[in-house]
């Protein structure tokens, strides 16, 4: 009988503690969340943002994160959610931003079309209002987009957000999107799907996109790279994606972790 393959531990990968995990859902999931931050650390990362899908997400989950100073926030509505918002949120989103320095962009947001939570017209409505809201708070804006990029791209450009710093959150097109995207001075984040073989597209983009521009996410608990997928994901096996990203552009892993890291700190205006 043959013996079964043990999965690489990701602190064997042996990255140094600069890297940065740009979109997490640590609240939402019965995580250990000092644990799961803890092996975070071990591998290499050392900066993480997690996402609040809401503001009520944000008020019952932001005292998980109160003695982890290296976690940044992200606050906005999901598309999926958009046929349940309200004005009310908005008004509440935007108390929040005021108060909390730790938020440091509205996202995720934007247009979800492979699913059927929203109707079309309601998340165009709140994905256009809660960019109101990020240009009012003079904000950044983290982007969910999946089966609507046309569409997406038609209302950031309509609202003038070209130049604006936007993240194009879990990327996972190919090279025409990437230069689309890329060419209004946006930058792209790449998940753990860059690790599967079926992901052709997003495997040449991942050649294309500027180094200061790329950054790297787990979305954690969803889509974990090789060879941990299908398993619960989490920022400790962020470094196999930067592995895999590393051979796709041919340069060392130890620089992309770095370069990736900074880039996100930069972007969401983290002390370095």
């Amino acid at each position: 009988m043959s013996k079964k393959k043990e999965r690489q531990l990701p602190e064997t990968l042996g990255l140094s503690p600069v890297g940065a995990d740009s979109h997490a859902h640590l609240d939402g999931r019965d995580y250990d969340v000092d644990a799961v931050l803890a092996r975070a650390l071990a591998c290499g990362v050392r900066t993480v943002g997690n996402v609040f899908l809401g503001p009520q997400a944000y008020r019952a989950g932001r005292a998980l994160f109160e003695r982890h100073k290296d976690v940044f926030f992200l606050l906005g509505v999901h598309p999926h959610d958009a046929a349940k918002m309200t004005e009310a949120d908005v008004k509440d989103m935007r108390a929040a931003f005021l108060e909390d320095s730790r938020l440091r962009a509205v996202g995720e947001i934007g247009l979800d079309y492979y699913y059927d939570f929203s109707p079309k017209e309601d998340q165009q409505r709140w994905f256009r209002r809660q960019l109101d809201l990020a240009r009012e708070l003079d904000q950044r804006v983290v982007i969910h987009c999946r089966d609507a990029e046309d569409d997406c791209l038609a209302i950031l450009d309509q609202a003038g957000f070209g130049g604006r710093p936007l993240l194009w959150h879990c990327f996972g097109l190919g090279p025409d999107w990437a230069r689309l995207i890329t060419e209004r001075g946006w930058h792209i984040s790449v998940p753990g799907t860059v690790t599967y073989a079926k992901s052709e597209a997003l495997r040449q983009a991942v050649k294309t996109i500027p180094a200061d521009r790329l950054l790297l996410e787990t979305d954690c608990p969803y889509l974990s790279a090789e060879p941990y997928r299908g398993k619960t994901n989490e920022p400790a096996l962020l470094g196999f994606t930067a592995r895999e990203i590393a051979l796709l552009r041919g340069e060392n892993l130890h620089e992309l972790w770095s370069r990736c890291g900074d880039n996100a700190r930069k972007f969401f205006g983290l002390a370095d």
